[in-house]
């Protein structure tokens, strides 16, 4: 975490942050959040990322006092002040403390700057392995901070070789915990159409794929898929070379998803340097 966070309503020194114990955000996990990169001290889709913020908090009945343009201020004031370069930037809004310490209330916003590391170089050129898990993430279109299930469930990733989770319920696939799924067959780009949050990376992906099929899928017909990838934040276009014991198509990253890994970086450099 950098020195300098926003906490309640002004810059401080991040290690005076708090939270009161008793807001329903940690007693009931109840709170929203939002994260975003840096690509040197420019924020990468910031307005997409400050939509996605204000329609969470709209949507979760959590007051917000900031308007995306007064945030936007804040965040790049606080990223200077920070002297923050390809970091990261995570926005929270608690659940406050309520008369009954249950029905959301009015809670504090908090922003800090970090640093992010991305996955390692070997794991774009070999991809990952995602491990099935039957589950379908609660009110997925707002993002909370309930991660409870994937967090309780890392502890054993290391141990079976996998990089994260895929979500499905009744042979449906749906997500990641962190990241929107994506499939290649006979050309034909997919992507999951229920139970999902609607990632900005995701989004970004689809503009520069067009005709994207958004559709449900089957976890059988992901599995017989000849390419496999997952977009986040944190992750970029990550290829999905594993799924439970099963490796998909020839096991290796697929044309597709390497030409939109390509695609997408430049995009980024593009972003850069239209904002300079």
């Amino acid at each position: 975490m950098k020195p300098f966070c926003f906490a309640k309503n002004e810059i401080i020194e991040s290690k005076f942050a708090s939270c009161h114990p008793l807001d329903i955000g940690m007693i009931r996990g109840y709170a929203i959040f939002d994260f975003f990169r840096t690509v040197g001290p420019n924020p990468l889709f910031l307005d997409d990322y400050l939509a996605r913020f204000t329609d969470s908090a709209k949507s979760a009945h959590l007051p917000l006092s900031y308007s995306r343009e007064e945030l936007a201020g804040i965040i790049h004031e606080l990223i200077a002040k920070n002297e923050l370069e390809y970091g990261g930037v995570r926005m929270i809004l608690s659940g406050g403390i309520s008369e009954n310490f249950f029905t959301p209330a009015s809670g504090d916003l908090f922003i800090f700057c970090e640093p992010l590391k991305l996955p390692s170089e070997e794991k774009y050129k070999k991809g990952v392995k995602l491990l099935p898990v039957e589950y379908v993430r609660p009110i997925p279109r707002i993002k909370t901070t309930n991660y409870t299930l994937p967090c309780f469930l890392s502890v054993d990733w290391p141990s079976q070789g996998a990089e994260d989770v895929i979500y499905h319920n009744q042979g449906l696939v749906s997500e990641s915990s962190r990241s929107n799924i994506f499939m290649v067959k006979e050309g034909v780009i997919s992507t999951p159409a229920s139970h999902i949050l609607e990632g900005i990376t995701r989004k970004k992906v689809m503009e520069l794929a067009e005709n994207v099929s958004v559709r449900d899928i089957q976890l059988d017909e992901l599995l017989d898929a000849d390419e496999v990838f997952m977009t986040s934040t944190t992750k970029r276009i990550l290829p999905i070379t594993t799924i439970g014991n099963q490796v998909i198509a020839t096991g290796k990253p697929g044309n597709q998803t390497m030409s939109l890994m390509s695609a997408f970086e430049k995009m980024e450099k593009n972003m850069v340097f239209s904002t300079r």
